[in-house]
This record gives C-alpha cells, structure tokens and sequence, in this order.
C-alpha cells in the first residue's frame, strides 16, 4: 500500500504496517523495544509517524552491505 506523501503528511499505525507488511504487534513490539520509528502521541493517546521520520528510519534500516 503506498500512502500519498504531502508535506508535514503524519502516518498511522496502520499506514506504517500497511507499507512495511507488518502486523501492528511487530511495530508495537519495535517501538517496546526502541526500534520502530519516532512516534508522537495525540492527548486522545493514539500515535501518528512524521512522514520525514519513517523515511530516516528506513534510510537507518538499510543494509551496508
């Protein structure tokens, strides 16, 4: 699933798992142990992703080999 990128664009959860194929327990379990993506959480207690910020995570993600 590719989500439309637009400037300042803020992701769900489910936009994260949908593009990386991932069940929301992985990313809930990355994030528990401080590898998913910086997160902000709304005052209704649910998370959004910066678009810039998934995409430096998955910059930092990326094999050197």
């Amino acid at each position: 699933m590719t989500v439309a990128v637009k400037p300042g664009a803020k992701l769900t959860v489910d936009d994260v798992c949908g593009e990386l194929g991932i069940a929301r327990s992985t990313f809930y379990d990355w994030r528990q142990k401080g590898r998913g993506p910086r997160c902000i959480r709304l005052p209704n207690g649910t998370l959004r992703i910066r678009r810039s910020d998934f995409e430096n995570w998955l910059t930092d993600c990326e094999d050197a080999s």
